[in-house]
């Protein structure tokens, strides 16, 4: 009966036990900074990180690329969109990121990613909610919020995807639906971290489809995923969405 109730749960029991699991080896073991690994004292002992560390963590501040949301240099004011947008076709409607992806915010996330530490989910989806009020991002308009989703073979080895429990949370703050199983990733591919520009469009090339159309079509879109780079693989995403039928296609990760 067990089994099978988790079996039903999924995902989510699964977040759950995690943070438990966490929680009590926590009060065992005193915390470290997850970015500098220095003891946290008393008063941070709910972040992960210490204050040190978390005022050094680097944001995107306007003006930012009408397209990734990077942060314009003052030689790109006139243009308002960075170079690498300029030269690259990137499918979605404008992306954002709260963060540029180096120091604590870096390291935060690879812990979260890569290290399976999902109860770091509530803390950064945070941080993105904080982004999307201060910016007055244009969440009314979105109807549903999609995760990029990753191949059943990279999900097996992970056992989470790092980008639907940020989407469930942020989807959570602002009372709007995820759509879990729409999109998919129905091509494996090799990590893109490696890879130069090009060969990052190539690899993540048709690699996205939509499994229902009609879910997808007329409709505005919230992509979520940690981080934005090149912008391939949130690009190809977004070309599925509007192949499908999907009207506008936003953006938001962690860092870029």
């Amino acid at each position: 009966m067990l089994r099978q109730f988790i079996r039903q749960q999924g995902n989510g029991l699964a977040f759950h036990i995690a943070k438990a699991i966490n929680g009590l080896i926590n009060t065992v073991y005193p915390k470290k900074c997850l970015a500098c690994k220095e003891k946290l004292k008393v008063p941070a002992q709910n972040e992960p990180i210490c204050a040190r560390c978390l005022v050094k963590i680097k944001k995107n501040i306007p003006p930012f690329c009408s397209s990734c949301g990077r942060h314009l240099k003052k030689t790109n004011l006139t243009k308002n969109i960075c170079p690498h947008c300029l030269e690259t076709k990137l499918h979605f409607d404008r992306a954002f990121s709260p963060f540029a992806y180096e120091g604590a915010i870096k390291k935060l996330i690879h812990e979260f990613k890569y290290r399976g530490k999902n109860y770091l989910g509530p803390y950064l989806s945070a941080m993105m909610v904080e982004f999307i009020k201060e910016y007055d991002l244009p969440i009314d308009y979105i109807d549903f919020i999609i995760p990029i989703p990753l191949h059943k073979t990279k999900l097996r080895e992970r056992e989470f995807n790092q980008a639907q429990i940020l989407a469930e949370l942020i989807a959570k703050e602002f009372g709007k639906d995820t759509l879990i199983g729409a999109l998919k990733r129905h091509r494996y591919t090799k990590t893109q971290t490696d890879l130069e520009i090009a060969e990052r469009l190539e690899n993540v090339k048709d690699s996205f489809l939509v499994t229902n159309p009609q879910t997808v079509k007329d409709k505005n879109f919230l992509v979520i995923d940690d981080v934005l780079t090149t912008g391939a693989t949130s690009s190809e995403a977004a070309a599925a969405l509007k192949e499908a039928g999907a009207n506008i296609v936003l953006v938001l990760t962690l860092a870029n």
